[in-house]
């Protein structure tokens, strides 16, 4: 399972960082046994490992933050991956998604990038596309026409998404980051198309 963002104090609580946000919080949810986030040099990437509780058996999950920087974050799925043998439909991966309004999640299995680096990287050095992706909305409500309160004439993506949220925003952040972690949740406990149905 792995949430895309950047590393370093400058990025936290952009918006490109709602990966680590998310699984920073799933981690405290599930985490029983006081585990805490190791940096694995090997894996160019912070992991923790920790079971999860099914109603049948416990589920042993790998969380990782790659530390690569966005646009070079499949190499850090790519080499945990191969290590762990771990097929593709089994990597889950968790990200701000542009083509959201703020709030919403969509739950989906395979497709095109959509222009997000990120996820671009995991794809080329996946070989494949056929892995979970978790989008996280952080597009203006007003869709690519940028609101007035984000003080810029005309929309620059680059720019926006490396961001802080504003203060009007984070109400809706609040409920998406509970809402995604229970999205998760309910993928490991039921399957991707009941998570899909609840929470697309």
């Amino acid at each position: 399972m792995v949430g895309l963002g950047n590393p370093g104090e400058k990025y936290q609580g952009t918006r490109h960082n709602l990966g680590f946000e998310v699984v920073d919080k799933l981690v405290d949810s599930i985490n029983s046994e006081g585990l805490s986030w190791s940096s694995e040099k090997k894996f160019k990437s912070e992991v923790i490992q920790i079971n999860f509780p099914l109603t049948a058996s416990p589920l042993s999950l790998i969380l990782i933050k790659p530390q690569t920087y966005m646009n070079n974050s499949g190499l850090a799925v790519k080499l945990l991956a191969d290590y762990y043998q771990i097929p593709l439909e089994d990597v889950v991966v968790i990200h701000d998604d542009l083509d959201l309004p703020l709030g919403k999640i969509k739950i989906r299995v395979g497709g095109a990038a959509a222009g997000h680096h990120g996820v671009e990287s995991v794809i080329s050095c996946l070989g494949d596309d056929k892995f979970i992706r978790v989008r996280l909305g952080i597009g203006p409500s007003s869709g690519r026409t940028v609101l007035s309160e984000h003080k810029m004439d005309s929309f620059n993506v680059e720019r926006f998404v490396l961001e802080p949220f504003l203060p009007s925003e984070k109400s809706k952040l609040k409920h998406m980051l509970k809402s995604a972690v229970e999205a998760i949740e309910t993928l490991l406990n039921k399957g991707v198309e009941v998570a899909q149905n609840q929470y697309n």
